[in-house]
């Protein structure tokens, strides 16, 4: 029997019992479930333990006399425990008081909460003469509107005046493009990856008492270094690439990922394609600032003879970004709780994964180099084909190959 079945009993009876009856039948509930009954009936309904197991001794009493009486009265005029702040009335002022300068966030919020646990707020009450135990100060704090939390990711940093239409922007921009078979691809770097006998986030189903040993430290394996995954993400057809960098995040190792998906997956699922839909981030490797990227997009353009138009996300909102929740995601969900030993194994997991929706990911290690510090000359940075659009030319652009007329 679960909680939820023993509250979906007892809500029925809590208005129509006694007093006396509902702790009867709370402690006949938790004899028929054994070892733990108690607990659970008493989460379950909101009694006491004490007063389940004040109940259990009764059940016994009458087993032994045989016979059941239940008074019209079940206590005597003014009998039963007084509350603690009926006789301390300033105890909840004091608590108040305490907590006061510890609380965080708005005074009058219907969720305050402090940093002070009820054990400690018991013994400083305590202290000050008002004998109290955490018990109570929790039914207190929670009687002033104090609930535990944690902390939520909620603040975004500054909002660009312009974020809305960017996104829809991108929206329209996608549907023109699908209603034409043209490609439209999501793309970003994933976190990089410590390659070795780490730890790595989540659990995996062994036996019992046989966990994977891992390093105590997450210092970097000068052998093994770390694994960059770069993705591509194919919009239309929920399909992905990612290539494993082992050298350094650059402009260079992005735009040649984006390169390898044309050449292995994409020309073969777009055989008619003549541009490129880009959706990209506005920082990182593939930052709408980067020169890099842009002279390296020409060539690949150049190459593909695609004409390719790229689409960054406002700063700030790089979550909206689609490969985040329809593909990365499902890759860490895939790899949790498994030590990445090697670059290979890496590949592997990625390859592997798959969703309900019909995901497909393949995966190629690449063990190119791509150095820091690449400059791109101003003369080079002109020659670019590129025709910036009217709207917010510097987040949305469209580079063609250098033998079209601009």
């Amino acid at each position: 029997m679960t909680e939820d079945e023993i509250q979906s009993k007892f809500e029925p009876l809590r208005l129509v019992l006694s007093e006396r009856q509902r702790r009867l039948w709370a402690a006949s509930e938790a004899e028929a479930i054994g070892r733990g009954g108690i607990s659970m009936v008493s989460r379950a309904t909101g009694l006491s333990r004490t007063t389940i197991r004040a109940g259990r001794v009764e059940l016994r009493e009458i087993a032994d006399r045989g016979e059941v009486e239940f008074p019209d009265r079940i206590r005597r005029p003014g009998a039963g425990r007084r509350l603690l702040e009926e006789d301390d009335p300033e105890l909840p002022i004091v608590l108040d008081i305490l907590i006061e300068p510890l609380t965080r966030g708005e005074p009058e919020s219907p969720l305050r909460w402090t940093c002070k646990s009820v054990r400690k707020l018991a013994a400083e009450l305590t202290e000050m003469g008002h004998p109290v135990s955490p018990q109570k100060v929790s039914e207190l704090l929670k009687a002033q509107g104090f609930s535990l939390q944690g902390n939520k990711k909620r603040i975004e940093g500054t909002q660009h005046p312009d974020r809305n239409a960017q996104f829809e922007r991108i929206a329209r921009t996608t549907k023109a493009f699908q209603r034409r078979d043209q490609p439209v691809v999501s793309v970003d770097t994933k976190k990089k990856e410590l390659v070795g006998p780490f730890k790595n986030r989540g659990r995996e189903w062994r036996p019992e008492g046989a966990p994977d040993s891992v390093r105590v430290h997450d210092f970097i394996d000068r052998e093994l270094g770390k694994a960059i995954p770069y993705g591509v993400y194919d919009i239309t057809n929920n399909a992905g690439w990612v290539s494993v960098g082992t050298d350094h995040d650059t402009p260079e190792f992005a735009v040649a990922s984006l390169r390898r998906w044309w050449k292995k997956i994409g020309i073969r699922a777009f055989p008619g394609a003549s541009e490129l839909f880009v959706t990209a981030d506005a920082g990182g490797s593939n930052s709408y600032r980067s020169r890099v990227w842009k002279a390296r997009l020409q060539e690949f353009a150049n190459e593909s003879g695609l004409s390719i138009t790229v689409s960054h996300y406002p700063p700030g909102t790089s979550k909206w970004n689609k490969i985040e929740h329809r593909m990365f995601s499902f890759i860490s969900m895939n790899w949790r709780g498994q030590p990445l030993l090697t670059h290979e194994i890496i590949v592997n997991l990625i390859g592997g994964t798959t969703t309900k929706t019909g995901l497909r990911i393949a995966a190629e290690l690449d063990n190119g180099e791509y150095p820091l510090g690449v400059k791109v000359e101003d003369a080079v940075l002109a020659s670019i084909n590129l025709k910036p659009s009217r709207f917010h030319g510097d987040w949305n652009y469209t580079i063609a190959p250098q033998d079209d007329v601009r």
